[in-house]
């Protein structure tokens, strides 16, 4: 099945979609300095998330899926809250680091993957085919 890649985002909203990305990045990272956690663990899981990558294996519709699910701030906010309410400083940190990542690849550019192909994402092309 082919599916065709909507419009990229560019201009104003691209340049706001990747300053929102870096600025939650910035906050988290801060968050996370106050948190009293080892920056042992920030380095160790910071690139965690990518290895959703690894579903690409199965093909660009399923990798697509894994790589979105794990990029999206939805976890990231379900964990932290849910540890906050259960007063689980571990989970905080980790969500912390979950979503400072989210928010270098949005600052980096990397967005939200389309079936289509890897490099195919809302932020526009990377890679080859940026």
């Amino acid at each position: 099945m082919i599916v065709k890649t909507p419009s990229f985002v560019n201009g104003a909203p691209l340049l706001l979609l990747r300053a929102e990305g870096l600025a939650a990045a910035l906050l988290c990272v801060a968050a996370f300095s106050r948190s009293g956690a080892s920056w042992w663990l920030f380095a160790a899981l910071i690139l965690v998330p990518d290895l959703s990558i690894c579903v690409y294996l199965a093909g660009p519709r399923a990798g697509a899926t894994a790589y979105n699910a794990v990029h999206t701030y939805l976890g990231p906010v379900a964990l932290l809250s849910t540890a906050a309410v259960l007063a689980m400083p571990a989970g905080i940190w980790i969500a912390l680091i979950w979503a400072a990542h989210i928010g270098i690849d949005r600052a980096l550019g990397f967005g939200l993957k389309y079936p289509d192909a890897f490099s195919s994402t809302h932020l526009g092309g990377i890679g080859g085919r940026a």
